[in-house]
């Protein structure tokens, strides 16, 4: 058999047989041609060449769609994406010099205690000018002001986060390691692109943080409560808690305090409630704000303290100081970590009985977490009426009963009906916060605490959310707080105290889906 004969015996059935003419010679030139491009494929290290493929055409085919790819292609790409990235590494690494630079030309006068925070921002914003300068690095004017604003934010301030905190609109930051940092805009989370150089960086910024109010965060404290010049909350976890990386929670606050028109605008309460709370406050009434985690719990009780007299001292407490009374007579106590031998430590619990000798006429604690809940229902219960407090709980009658399992915290050894009893003798109204699914935050419940039956204490509401409204078209809800028809027993003690209430406050005449 001659080499055409065993070409066409092994050619595949459905290939084509080749033109009339083509002999011997032009297939061994065929098979020629094919060879350059076999050898330009990359040949494995070990072992013996690959055996030649049983099927001369359809390898043919092959190796032709392979060498028609274009070979330039990779190369380009590679030189499109690393332009970009060279040029934002060479700006990295004039911040880094510029800031390296900074610190050795300031020194000590960085911590100067006698420098004025203004002082010390135009101090180190004049080094900076004659460091850019040195540096001989042609810039724009926008790359140089741009250049000193981000060092200057990372030697004084809080670096990526600056222009965040800068935002009114950023409700929450929250850095989950370096390179991963989420804001919250108008009740829904999105990731910004802002990000800081390495673990280190955030660790600096963190360190600055709580410097400042003196705490310390390490190893062997990890993890630290802070708050900011304006009041903003903070919460850092490091390193081994913290497994990807250093986590940082910032809970912005108004530069200007909402007031009672402003969370009416947005939903939050209605005019009716509003006028109510207004009620319940000036009659010195003791309320529990309840809700769950970033309901806005603190913002509400800033509200419900505007409602105080001018006229009456108050004592807040916190764990971190982010009241924001606008009355004159405040005392504002904060307490404290353990130092680093573990010592030191002043409590919740130490604070609101140190309270009761400062001759309050309020006391707002922050938020009730442990044992310091018996010390205040005690004190709500031994002349010191109009007290104002948070807890975390998801509805009125789960606010009571967190407080039952609170009370049990502080160690005494009490029946559960005294405990019940004395919530239901010291807590008169329970407000109840919900964030709901389109991220508003709304007052659901105002619930009045009448008293005990047997074994429970027994609530009865006077407002109530209305979600039979509906949602709109983006997916928020159309429904709103109205009364439920039932007039509260505390509305007596108004009227003892000549404190009057509109008609329409306990009105059920609100709209056709409301509460009879």
């Amino acid at each position: 058999m001659n080499l055409s004969q065993r070409l066409q015996a092994a050619r595949a059935p459905g290939d084509q047989p080749p033109s009339a003419g083509i002999g011997p010679d032009i297939e061994a030139g065929a098979a020629a041609d094919l060879s350059p491009v076999a050898e330009a494929s990359p040949a494995p290290v070990l072992g013996p060449p690959p055996p030649a493929p049983p099927e001369p055409v359809t390898g043919r085919r092959t190796l032709t769609a392979r060498q028609s790819a274009p070979a330039t292609s990779p190369p380009a790409t590679v030189q499109a994406t690393a332009t970009p990235t060279a040029g934002a590494d060479a700006l990295t690494r004039l911040k880094d010099r510029a800031a390296k630079a900074l610190f050795e030309r300031m020194g000590a006068r960085l911590n100067d205690p006698s420098l004025s925070e203004e002082q010390l921002h135009d101090l180190v914003r004049s080094e900076l000018n004659h460091v850019v300068e040195g540096e001989k690095v042609p810039l724009t004017p926008e790359q140089r002001q741009r250049l000193i604003s981000e060092v200057q934010d990372d030697v004084l301030g809080h670096g990526p986060l600056e222009r965040l905190l800068a935002d009114p609109s950023v409700t929450e930051i929250m850095v989950n390691g370096p390179d991963m940092i989420y804001i919250e805009h108008s009740g829904k989370l999105t990731r910004s692109a802002a990000r800081f150089a390495s673990e280190d960086h955030l660790r600096r910024v963190i360190e600055r943080i709580v410097s400042r109010v003196g705490r310390r965060i390490d190893e062997s404290s990890p993890l630290v409560d802070a708050r900011l010049a304006d009041g903003s909350r903070v919460n850092a976890v490091v390193p081994p808690l913290a497994f990807n990386g250093s986590s940082l929670t910032i809970r912005k606050f108004s530069k200007d305090p909402f007031q009672v028109d402003d969370l009416i605008h947005f939903g939050t309460l209605s005019p009716e409630m509003a006028e109510l709370l207004r009620a319940c406050v000036q009659a010195r009434l003791n309320i529990i704000v309840s809700g769950g985690t970033g309901s806005g719990k603190t913002t509400l009780l800033n509200v419900l303290s505007s409602f105080i007299p001018e006229g009456e001292r108050i004592v807040t407490i916190e764990d971190a100081v982010e009241l924001q009374l606008q009355q004159e007579h405040v005392v504002r106590l904060e307490s404290r970590p353990p130092n680093v031998e573990g010592k030191g430590e002043i409590g919740i619990r130490d604070l609101v009985r140190n309270s009761l000798r400062m001759r309050p006429d309020r006391i707002v604690v922050g938020e009730v977490r442990g044992g310091e809940t018996l010390d205040m229902l005690q004190a709500m219960n031994t002349g010191h009426d109009g007290s104002l407090s948070t807890v975390h709980a998801n509805s009125p009658r789960d606010a009571i009963a967190r407080l039952e399992t609170l009370v049990l915290m502080a160690g005494m050894d009490l029946p559960l009906r005294a405990i019940r009893e004395q919530i239901a003798s010291a807590v008169d109204v329970v407000v109840q916060l919900t964030r709901l699914r389109d991220g508003t935050r709304r007052v659901t419940a105002v619930t009045e605490v009448q008293g005990m039956e047997g074994q429970t204490v027994t609530l009865q509401d006077a407002f109530l959310f209305d979600y039979s409204a509906g949602v709109d078209a983006a997916g928020r809800f159309l429904g709103r707080p109205l009364p439920t028809g039932v007039r509260p027993r505390f509305t007596d003690r108004f009227a003892e105290l000549g404190i009057s209430l509109s008609p329409r406050v306990f009105g059920t005449d609100h709209s056709p889906g409301g509460f009879r």
